[in-house]
């Protein structure tokens, strides 16, 4: 039976600091996440889509602001979904036709895509759409994946410093109708992506964090407003200022993270490597000294 679009809630932990929510893949969607990309700076009235896809399954959140998904699965009818909190999403699936509209001002989509970038991949044309979806049979797409260069992340917690963490300009596509930046597994970031958290509606001078992780790898990207990272290996300390979209700050395990200085109306994206695991944070920074030993 052909899977349909549909809106998905996700968790939120709900915090005086900020609110968090958060995307693990084949939990929250039923999809492994291939590729992370980001809209943003779209001018009021702007329209963006209006393609489908052979293969892709995608999910649509929007982490700021408003704006409205149109669906058209090829039946003659289109849906409208509404999207202005950051705790839901709309899941869908390939064969659909989807368009994205009335973008409210300082509006920030955020996609996560089943699949690596591959133009073969896009129906763009409608009328080819609808012979597409008509054919109502499993086309394979013959997609050609560029796996990119595979750097392992590093893992040992107790020799990990902050020269290892690193700012990278990413990937902007810029577009009259928005920008948009793209993250692909072991391409922008060293590791595939199982978890994607957020942090939202931050009180402007708030601090988030204060904890380290064993194993696990993460992109930090200030989608949008502006924060400070405060990075520390046990012996050295350095502070990284987060204001760019198109800009992510690497963070290998055994390092010592928080987040301050949020700026009003500020949101935190976090592209991870490993699921949610109580086990692996590292809490009491007397503990941490000591692994770090």
């Amino acid at each position: 039976m052909k899977k349909s679009p549909n809106i998905l809630q996700l968790p939120k932990i709900v915090d005086a600091r900020g609110n968090l929510s958060f995307v693990e893949a084949n939990r929250h969607v039923p999809f492994e996440i291939k590729r992370a990309y980001w809209i943003y700076d779209v001018p009021g009235g702007e329209v963006r889509g209006g393609h489908a896809f052979r293969e892709q399954d995608e999910f649509i959140i929007a982490l700021s602001g408003s704006f409205d998904v149109i669906v058209d699965t090829g039946n003659g009818r289109k849906k409208r979904f509404p999207l202005n909190r950051s705790y839901f999403g709309l899941y869908i699936p390939k064969g659909v036709w989807r368009s994205l509209e009335n973008f409210s001002t300082n509006s920030l989509a955020l996609v996560l895509a089943s699949t690596v970038y591959n133009e073969n991949d896009y129906i763009r044309d409608y009328a080819e759409f609808i012979t597409f979806a008509n054919a109502n049979v499993n086309v394979q797409s013959n997609l050609l994946i560029n796996s990119g260069l595979i750097i392992p992340p590093f893992s040992d917690f107790t020799l990990s410093t902050v020269n290892e963490c690193c700012v990278n300009e990413l990937d902007k596509n810029h577009r009259i109708k928005g920008n948009i930046t793209v993250v692909e597994n072991r391409q922008a970031v060293p590791f595939d992506i199982e978890r994607v958290y957020y942090l939202y509606d931050v009180p402007g001078g708030e601090e988030r964090g204060g904890h380290a992780h064993k194993d696990l790898s993460q992109l930090i990207v200030a989608a949008s407003g502006s924060f400070d990272v405060v990075l520390d290996d046990g012996t050295t300390k350095k502070t990284i200022t987060l204001n760019r979209p198109y800009q992510g700050l690497y963070v290998v395990p055994g390092i010592w993270r928080e987040l301050v200085n949020f700026s009003s109306g500020s949101s935190c994206l976090v592209l991870a490597s490993h699921k949610y695991d109580e086990a692996d944070y590292v809490r009491d920074y007397n503990e941490f000294l000591k692994y770090k030993k």
